[in-house]
């Protein structure tokens, strides 16, 4: 390690160091010896996020980054698991750490360093000093300032500052927000003790732009946020306290399939206006990323999915009308944008998926849905619907579908998206969520992909 890197406390910094500087191919052994040795999950969790955001760039925000991104949802995972599977989630982003470390080191072998101590402002003058150089999007300034505020700044003051920043503009797919919603939840699990590299990292993140300073030019990324910033100006007073409204939501969801992000975004404000519920426009927006993926299984849509829980995890927690109206413009606003990168000629809808009637009951017409996703992903995702519509139980569906992200996944986009979009079944109406959920067909795991080869090193270095 660089003398000049960034330093964790004595506490974290040796189980930190022990994964930097272990071979691949003995991590998952030396955890499993050091858990056996009293080693916590709560510790484990700790060094896994410290060691990506001292040892990965987060420029661009994705690619080897998911290593950092994916810790949320890895811990989303182990928590949801059986006990016999709990570590699985954990031990598979320890590999991915060392897969992303590698490349990092093949890519330049960038380290965070060391804050500027005496860069940093006053306590006093910390938010001033951050947000001054978050507009002006100045890298150096908001390092020392985000330092500053993070020593002597409530965290739910932080995190509102965070979630308008990283919803602003449009730029690496919603990694920016997806790395602000998925970077706090750890940290409430970890302890806000080791906020400050998570925040460095964070604001450097925020801040990746191509070309000319996004503050002094009129690039396409920013121009949804912009005009959402004075299009907010227009929702009435006690628009949170609005009606649901099933037809609205319907409305928001046929919006999203034509409209641009300037529409998309009207349509918000004219609902609200019109005394409809935020929860009904969420229900349309979530059906449209589920559409998305109907049209079109892949990166871009499984993002659409992974951004809208994002910035719906932000307007949940977040407190400030301000930051609410701006989260919810901007979720209607990046829909259209992941539906431009969508193939126009596919124009599946989610209304045109047909139950079909499981033809065994209980756990196995699970394994059938999920062995027919191996073959024909619209069949298996009409048979998921005729299952939930049958009464099979949602839950049974979601263990079946986490457990085989556990024993055959092989990327972070299978955690993030899986975690992502059985979050958000909860968080739709009743009447939306059979069919949302039988979308993830297009995009789960089939119970025919090969194994993934760390399980079984995972339970022989676990004595499992």
């Amino acid at each position: 390690m660089a003398p000049a890197a960034v330093q964790f406390s004595s506490e974290i910094e040796p189980l930190v160091r022990l994964l930097e500087d272990t071979p691949r191919d003995r991590v998952l052994e030396e955890f499993a010896a050091r858990i056996r040795q009293g080693s916590s999950y709560r510790e484990v969790l700790t060094a896994l996020l410290l060691a990506g955001v001292r040892n990965i760039q987060p420029r661009p925000v994705g690619f080897k980054f998911h290593a950092v991104l994916v810790v949320n949802s890895a811990h989303m995972a182990s928590l949801n698991s059986p006990d016999a599977d709990r570590w699985l989630p954990i031990f598979w982003a320890l590999d991915q750490f060392k897969s992303s470390q590698a490349r990092d080191v093949q890519e330049g072998d960038w380290t965070m360093a060391r804050v500027d101590e005496s860069a940093v402002p006053a306590s006093q003058k910390a938010k001033a000093a951050f947000t001054s150089a978050m507009d002006n999007w100045d890298a150096s300034a908001a390092d020392a300032a985000v330092a500053g505020l993070a020593r002597t700044a409530r965290p739910q003051e932080i995190f509102e500052l965070f979630a308008r920043y990283g919803s602003r503009d449009f730029r690496d797919l919603g990694h920016k927000a997806i790395y602000v919603a998925n970077s706090w939840r750890t940290l409430q699990n970890i302890g806000w003790q080791h906020a400050e590299p998570v925040l460095r990292s964070l604001a450097y993140a925020l801040l990746e732009h191509q070309g000319d300073n996004p503050a002094n030019s009129d690039a396409a990324p920013d121009r949804p946020g912009r005009s959402n910033q004075k299009r907010m100006e227009q929702i009435r007073p006690g628009w949170l306290g609005g009606k649901a409204d099933r037809d609205a939501a319907n409305e928001m969801l046929r919006t999203l399939r034509q409209a641009d992000a300037a529409g998309a975004s009207s349509m918000v404000v004219e609902l609200l206006n019109r005394d409809v519920s935020p929860a009904s426009i969420w229900d349309g927006i979530f059906q449209a990323a589920a559409e998305l993926l109907i049209r079109e299984p892949g990166i871009v849509a499984l993002h659409s999915f992974t951004t809208s829980n994002a910035l719906h995890y932000a307007f949940q927690h977040c407190t400030q009308e301000e930051t609410l109206r701006g989260l919810l413009l901007q979720a209607a606003a990046f829909l259209p944008l992941f539906r431009e990168q969508i193939n126009a000629a596919s124009m599946g809808t989610i209304e045109q998926l047909e139950a079909v009637e499981p033809s065994r009951p209980g756990d196995d017409a699970i394994a059938e849905i999920f062995d027919e996703i191996g073959r024909d992903r619209n069949a298996a995702a009409c048979r998921a619907l005729g299952f939930l519509r049958s009464g099979g139980a949602p839950r049974d569906f979601m263990q079946a579908a986490r457990r085989l992200i556990y024993l055959k996944g092989s990327d972070s986009h299978d955690y993030k998206f899986s975690e992502a979009a059985l979050e958000d079944y909860f968080h739709i109406a009743p009447a939306a969520r059979d069919r949302f959920l039988a979308s993830t067909a297009f995009q789960l795991r089939s119970s025919r992909a090969p194994d993934n080869k760390l399980v079984a090193r995972t339970r022989q270095a676990l004595g499992a």
